[in-house]
């Protein structure tokens, strides 16, 4: 059974400047400089963008639709997993210039970042569909909220005490509990624009368990 979400009871970390949250809808502006990004490639670690974040430890599925009015290179939106600075995952299209833009994923393990990808043209708003399965995570979207298309399986760490108490060199525990989700919107260039999630539901997870012969 799906259930209408109540973001006026989650929590912000990096809370903008300028955002309204009501019982069915979170408005995000977006601050010049402000991105999830750690290491891989560019060399860089980004960790200050605005997410509004629920916390879960059962299985789940987390559902919303984005519109946005993107205005620079790389501005994004969508949903995130944020376990801490070095676990976290991001789900969203990122605008790279007016012929397309990236449809894309970043998972960051153990505080390396990858990026999946696939070009696609902007469209006006999209679905995302977040499902959790323990450690393991499903992502999909759509273009009308009806068919809803794979992007990605990944699996998540959280570096949790008894691995920190044993040393970093351990090997980190799987996020079997508490999972903190949401949706995020940035922009990392001297950009802002207006992010709106809208249609936010959350059901028992629907992503079904894979058969082990």
């Amino acid at each position: 059974m799906k259930n209408m979400i109540d973001f006026q009871k989650a929590s912000w970390i990096y809370q903008p400047q300028e955002s309204v949250v009501t019982d069915n809808q979170v408005v995000i502006k977006t601050e010049p400089g402000t991105d999830f990004w750690q290491r891989s490639y560019y060399g860089f670690r980004n960790d200050n963008a605005p997410a509004l974040l629920l916390e879960s430890d059962d299985n789940f599925t987390f559902t919303a639709v984005v519109e946005f009015d993107y205005q620079s290179q790389f501005d994004q939106c969508g949903l995130i997993i944020y376990l801490d600075n070095d676990n976290w995952f991001k789900a969203s299209i990122e605008y790279e210039n007016p012929d397309y833009s990236r449809l894309g994923s970043v998972v960051t393990n153990r505080g390396y970042s990858d990026w999946a990808t696939a070009d696609i043209e902007l469209p006006e708003k999209i679905w995302y569909r977040l499902s959790r399965r323990g450690p393991d995570f499903l992502i999909e979207y759509s273009l009308d909220g009806d068919v809803f298309r794979q992007m990605r399986i990944f699996h998540l760490h959280l570096l949790g005490e008894t691995s920190q108490a044993m040393g970093k060199a351990n090997p980190p525990l799987p996020a079997t509990g508490a999972v903190r989700f949401g949706v995020y919107a940035c922009s990392p260039l001297e950009s802002s624009f207006t992010a709106t999630f809208s249609q936010m539901t959350l059901e028992h997870c629907i992503w079904k368990a894979h058969a082990v012969a």
